[in-house]
């Protein structure tokens, strides 16, 4: 069941969700270091994390699935976003470089029919990043946050799922080891939760960050069997009976 998007737009506005975009989105730019002259596109809610790229791209799209709803991105500049079917995406083959899924993969139906139409949208030798609540972690338990709705993944789960869609993971990242709890003493020390939980590599970080790429294979022309041709008979006239020789 999908999140409304009057929900997401309320946690991002709140104090927690500032420090989940915050370490989210910092995860994201580690991984996508430089996108100059790229095509950025969003799927999902992904106008938090859209920004970091919007002044480097060649350009930036939002698309948000109907089931959610949209809302205007950027706020303050022509709109970036659109209201699409997220199992047909307006837009031709090959049209992108990069896609973010962020509050999408979980939220959807239908994930593998999702992740086809991305490899269909992304241009050959593209990169798909995508973030989904971790199965193990304290996000996945509380719905009073967006990550606690919809489906949760654990590693092996998100593996199986690219490789059925043509993706092959390349890298992994975690965020959001600081638990769900918007209490003052918690978020001020968000920061030190985020540093502890990624030192030592713990299993219950809130979200995973999966960056993966396209797989594109060469068509290999099916093989035919070689027919064996059976000679033709030649017709022969059947020889007439005998009363009707001896007439002749």
């Amino acid at each position: 069941m999908s999140i409304d998007v009057v929900d997401l737009r309320s946690f991002y506005s709140q104090r927690l969700g500032a420090v989940a975009r915050h370490f989210v989105g910092r995860s994201i730019r580690k991984h996508w270091t430089d996108t100059r002259n790229m095509r950025v596109l969003g799927i999902g809610y992904p106008g938090p994390y859209l920004g970091l790229f919007r002044e480097e791209a060649e350009r930036c799209l939002a698309f948000m699935p109907a089931a959610q709803g949209v809302v205007k991105w950027p706020t303050v500049r022509p709109t970036l976003s659109a209201l699409v079917d997220e199992l047909e995406l307006p837009l031709p083959d090959a049209a992108v470089d990069r896609v973010l899924l962020v509050h999408a993969l979980e939220m959807s139906q239908n994930a593998t029919a999702l992740l086809r139409e991305v490899w269909r949208v992304l241009a050959s030798g593209g990169q798909l990043l995508t973030v989904v609540p971790n199965r193990r972690g304290l996000w996945a338990r509380m719905d009073t946050t967006p990550f606690g709705h919809g489906r949760p993944y654990s590693r092996p789960q998100i593996t199986s799922l690219m490789r059925e869609a043509w993706f092959t993971p390349v890298s992994w990242s975690e965020a959001l080891y600081v638990p769900p709890i918007e209490r003052g003493w918690f978020l001020r020390a968000a920061t030190a939760w985020e540093r502890a939980g990624g030192a030592i590599s713990a299993p219950f970080a809130g979200v995973h960050i999966v960056e993966a790429t396209k797989q594109v294979y060469r068509a290999i022309p099916a093989r035919r069997e070689k027919r064996k041709l059976v000679p033709a008979l030649k017709p022969a006239l059947a020889p007439a009976p005998r009363g009707i020789r001896e007439a002749l």
